[in-house]
């Protein structure tokens, strides 16, 4: 090993060190990811949805689909509450192969956490998912025909085909487990703030000018100006107003997204919380043990380099 760091040509120990290096940066980065979202999850006490504060929430329940057409998983066609997908080609380059991604996707449509006491609208956009469900298998066509077979055998999977498909789900009566920004909606509890709100249906407006200039240009000069400007405020502001009322009529609804402050992540997993914190931590260690052991090897393998230099 030291023959080869000192004897080698440059280009193939630079680049070999270089990956050693990051392979313990990543460690490290990968580590705190892990210790972090370990420490989130043990330090927020769990909440019931009937009581829940506004704000960032733990909850546990059940998942379960929302009155409406049901999710349906686009690889293998099975009813759930949330999915992942990859489809992969297999493309060769002379003596090098790889798997290359040609479409993937995630769910985007609400869905419900249960409990016993109430139920909770669950967005999961921008969440990161961890689920109990996972089917890779592979097929000649870029959208697989029919399901995975469930009795794979070795062989199978090794034979394979061009392509490979992996799917993630999450299904209804698997138990939840969710920590994200929870806010109710609705209700004569709704929090509105009425300058915001027409600030925000102004600029949505503003993306559409010729529908604005139809409304609002009452001179037709092709510009709003400052008077026309105010009957746009005025009615942005009775629109607002008007969707305020609506809301404060209808029953309230608890809702959890993703937050805006990144030192509080938005998790959903159908592993219970205690398994999915014991993972994590695993997780954490063998990253730090890959940080030292790459920094270790890595500053060896430079020390050496320069020394014998």
């Amino acid at each position: 090993m030291t023959e080869w760091v000192l004897r080698s040509p440059a280009d193939d120990f630079w680049g070999i060190a270089a990956l050693v290096v990051g392979l313990a940066i990543a460690g490290f980065l990968g580590s705190f990811y892990f210790f972090y979202r370990k420490r989130i999850m043990e330090d927020t006490p769990t909440s019931r949805v009937r009581s829940a504060a506004q704000g960032y929430v733990e909850l546990h329940g059940i998942g379960d689909l929302m009155q409406g057409p049901p999710i349906i998983a686009p690889l293998t066609g099975t009813t759930c509450t949330w999915y992942g997908y990859q489809v992969e080609e297999h493309r060769s380059s002379g003596k090098s192969s790889k798997w290359v991604t040609i479409d993937s996707g995630d769910s985007s449509e609400l869905f419900l956490l249960v409990d016993d006491t109430g139920k909770c609208i669950i967005d999961p956009d921008g969440a990161g998912v961890t689920t109990t469900s996972k089917d890779v298998w592979h097929g000649n066509s870029k959208r697989p025909v029919g399901r995975p077979a469930r009795n794979r055998s070795l062989f199978t999977s090794l034979a394979g085909g061009k392509y490979r498909y992996t799917e993630r789900r999450m299904h209804p009566g698997e138990p939840l487990y969710a920590i994200g920004l929870f806010k109710t909606i609705g209700g004569t509890g709704g929090d509105f703030n009425l300058e915001a709100d027409v600030r925000d249906l102004i600029k949505e407006w503003k993306q559409d000018s010729e529908a604005l200039l139809t409304k609002f240009d009452k001179n037709r000069d092709g510009q709003i100006d400052m008077e026309e400007w105010q009957a746009v405020r005025d009615g942005a502001l009775r629109e607002v107003m008007a969707r305020q009322r609506e809301h404060q009529t209808a029953a309230p609804a608890n809702v959890m997204s993703k937050t805006l402050d990144r030192r509080r992540p938005y998790m959903l997993s159908a592993i219970p919380q205690e398994l999915l914190i014991g993972r994590f931590y695993r997780y954490a260690i063998g990253l730090i043990l890959l940080f030292f052991i790459c920094g270790t090897l890595g500053t060896w393998m430079i020390s050496v380099r320069m020394g014998g230099n």
